[in-house]
């Protein structure tokens, strides 16, 4: 069994799809659609390489949620084993953190896990002894007290013997932390730590250490003493996230800097974003140490930089140099001693400062915003590796909303730039993915629901966003429902693009996620408020789509008072066009199903829709409707015809006036996808005023759209059914002659050279 490649996104790369990747993807699909504790079949192992990737597949591309549930299915340590946890946004609680612990994990790592309490952290003492890497990101409070006490200290003990790489995030050490006995620890992280009485002291007698990230961590100035005497170290971070209260600024800035580097060899490595430490970038010229020592008279040499306290690594670099927002804009100097440089002087800095920072939300969200800036003025030119950050950003740290406000701004300007049209499906789904989930937990916030929807306007509707459809309606009709202006306008324009070019199981869908009666919700307010806007048409619009083909959505409409509202607004808004183009195709949806028609029967709507036949608005769509309203109520015959006034033979006569005066080259604003209430109208023999109706539709439609809806009338046999009509001796002349129009049309069609039947 061959590996499958994971990205540092978590993304599948599918030239690397393997078996391994079809029994992930097999797990994931059969537990989804469990609705009970899910449980292997007898005799079935999994190796832990898949059962560690699964864990990650099913956190991201799949945005499933790890819980004490899913966990059920590990709680076997030898059918189901696992070496490497790496959990984020989890809701995982102390029981369910037991259960993985039973693996006697190698590498754990929990971040935004915020059901974990310290009272699991004696799960970590009882079953960590074969523990490799310990990381305790944001929001695990594994190591600290809920209600924690002044006088009650944390017990910091550590008792994993082989543990090599530890990272703890946001803990307050108030008491001094061994970690001598931990001789393999070459990689320690404390990021945002609060040191309080910890010395660093321990550290001086880790035999391996290597890398030290105190990131954050303040106040530090008094521990460079300690810091020096770690030899070991290839890797130094004393960055700071800003300047407050005087964090980040040091006494005699180049003195310590030069200490620094002076005392630790081997360092390849320095952060010292944040700070003072990079002086205010006046040159300085220095001698090397060992030149100091021999004479006036030696050939020695002068030794400069930018970075007064680096000038003695002008001659061997560093290779990387963290100066981002250090004081005095350090990374704009010229000299610098180092290969690679984060800052924000220039897109390679920036890009780098990405990749090193990519757990530090708050200075990642600075970072994104620099983006943003090279994006919005078209200067980025890495713009896959900018995407890669902007995801990775999203997908990492989905609590901080304005990294996620910051991140979906710069996908709005790289999906609607020139690269677009190379994006995959994969990719394109990773970013319509990452920017759901940015949406979904802050959807609140308004801002975090335009930039989303701007983005969403970028991509194909509705191809490109089927895979995540219904939770792509549920955010919208947020947005519909719970905003008001420009994120609302956005919103529902988005809902109705969906709602037009999706087929019937989707319409379903859309019934049933409530966009009904969210719609006439919207029409209430206005109709309450006396207010007309393009929401209001759009609303109609939907509706309209929604109930296309589609009969219980037309039940809703009717159940939901739709008629009364339609009453209403016709008569509120009556010289509004557009609106009452939508209303009439909504209707006609409607009147198109036989069991909903008996709803329409009454003098009010009859009458309503008889005088609309007469309406010049829109051209003839509004007439067009009504005449189509009322075609299909007749075709129910005259025993149904269950009101006095107006007189069925009235309505007809009127409708077929109206027909008549229409031009049969007008250019319609209307779109079918089917013939078949059309269709049906033509064999409706004891009542010709409908087959008219039919028939000159289906004329001016081939007349004017011969292309799209020629091969229609041809594939929905409609043929056969204007042939019976033509040679019907029921209908009068002027249907015959419409059929035999539409005939002649469809019978060029079929002969064109470019027609593949």
């Amino acid at each position: 069994m061959s590996n499958i490649y994971v990205g540092p996104d978590g993304v599948l790369d599918e030239k690397f799809k393997s078996l391994q990747h079809f029994c992930i993807d097999f797990l994931y699909k059969n537990i989804q659609d469990q609705d009970y504790k899910p449980i292997l079949h007898n005799g079935v192992l999994l190796p832990s390489d898949v059962c560690d990737k699964f864990l990650d597949y099913f956190q991201f591309p799949c945005n499933g949620e790890i819980n004490d549930s899913l966990l059920e299915i590990f709680e076997n340590t030898l059918k189901t084993p696992l070496k490497y946890v790496h959990l984020r946004n989890s809701t995982i609680s102390n029981h369910g953190l037991s259960k993985l612990l039973n693996h006697r994990l190698m590498s754990l790592s929990l971040w935004y896990c915020r059901n974990l309490t310290s009272d699991a952290s004696r799960l970590l003492t009882m079953f960590g002894e074969n523990l490799r890497n310990l990381e305790l990101g944001l929001n695990v409070k594994l190591l600290k007290h809920s209600e924690p006490m002044e006088n009650e200290p944390v017990d910091f003990e550590l008792n994993f013997p082989n543990l090599r790489r530890l990272v703890l995030v946001g803990v307050v050490m108030n008491q001094e932390m061994s970690l001598a006995h931990l001789h393999d620890l070459n990689y320690i992280d404390f990021t945002s730590c609060t040191l309080g009485k910890c010395t660093l002291e321990s550290l001086t007698q880790l035999p391996h250490l290597q890398t030290l990230i105190l990131f954050s961590v303040w106040p530090i100035s008094n521990h460079l003493p300690t810091i020096c005497n770690i030899k070991t170290l290839h890797t130094l971070d004393i960055s700071i996230v800003n300047q407050v209260t005087g964090q980040g600024t040091y006494d005699q800035p180049d003195q310590k800097l030069e200490m620094l580097v002076y005392n630790l060899p081997n360092l390849t490595h320095l952060d010292i974003s944040g700070t003072n430490l990079a002086g205010n970038g006046v040159a300085r010229k220095v001698t090397t140490p060992d030149e100091k020592t021999m004479g006036t008279n030696s050939n020695y040499c002068l030794l400069s930089s930018d970075i007064p306290g680096l000038a003695s690594r002008s001659q061997h670099p560093l290779q990387f140099l963290g100066l981002y927002q250090t004081e005095h804009y350090a990374c704009k100097r010229h000299d610098i001693p180092a290969i690679e440089i984060a800052g924000e002087a220039n897109e390679k800095q920036i890009l780098t400062a990405a990749r090193y920072y990519h757990d530090r939300p708050i200075v990642l969200t600075k970072i994104l915003n620099d983006l943003y800036h090279l994006f919005r003025f078209e200067s980025c030119k890495e713009i896959y590796t900018a995407l890669d950050v902007v995801l990775n950003a999203m997908d990492k740290h989905l609590q901080f909303k304005h990294m996620q406000i910051s991140g979906s701004a710069t996908l709005f300007y790289i999906v609607k730039g020139r690269e677009k049209s190379k994006f995959g499906t994969t990719l394109k789904n990773h970013i319509i993915t990452t920017l759901l989930n940015g949406m979904a937990v802050h959807i609140t916030d308004d801002t975090m629901l335009r930039n989303g929807y701007l983005t969403l306007t970028q991509f194909s509707m509705p191809a490109d966003v089927l895979f995540e459809y219904e939770r792509l309606i549920k955010i919208l009709l947020h947005g519909v429902s719970k905003t008001e202006g420009f994120v609302q306008r956005i919103a529902i324009y988005l809902l109705n693009t969906l709602a037009c070019q999706v087929d019937g199981r989707q319409k379903l869908v859309l019934g049933e996620l409530g966009v009904i009666s969210t719609m006439l919700n919207l029409i209430k307010n206005r109709l309450d408020r006396l207010m007309f806007d393009d929401v209001l048409e759009v609303a109609w619009s939907t509706m309209w789509n929604v109930t296309d083909e589609t009969a219980i959505n037309c039940k809703k409409f009717l159940e939901g008072q739709g008629m009364q509202y339609f009453l209403k607004c016709l008569n509120t808004f009556h010289e509004k066009e557009e609106l009452l183009r939508n209303m009439m195709g909504l209707l006609g949806n409607v009147a198109e199903v036989k069991w909903l028609r008996p709803n329409l029967m009454t003098s009010e709507f009859i009458k309503v829709f008889s005088d609309l036949l007469d309406s010049i608005s829109d051209g003839i769509e509004v007439s067009y409707n009504a005449a189509g309203v009322l075609a299909h109520i007749a075709s129910d015959g005259s025993r149904a015809w269950q009101i006095e006034a107006p007189s069925r033979e009235e309505v007809l006569q009127r409708m077929v006036n109206a027909i008549e005066r229409w031009d049969l080259k007008s250019e319609r604003n209307i779109n079918y996808r089917s013939f078949e209430p059309i269709l049906s109208l033509l064999k409706c023999y004891d009542t010709p005023q409908c087959q008219h109706w039919a028939v000159w539709c289906l004329a001016n439609l081939t007349e004017v759209y011969p292309d799209k809806y020629c091969i229609l009338v041809i594939q929905e046999k409609g043929l056969d059914f204007l042939t019976e009509l033509v040679e019907h001796p029921a209908p009068y002349d002027r249907i015959k002659e419409l059929a035999q129009l539409v005939l002649k049309k469809c019978s060029n069609f079929n002969t064109s050279p470019d027609f593949d039947g």
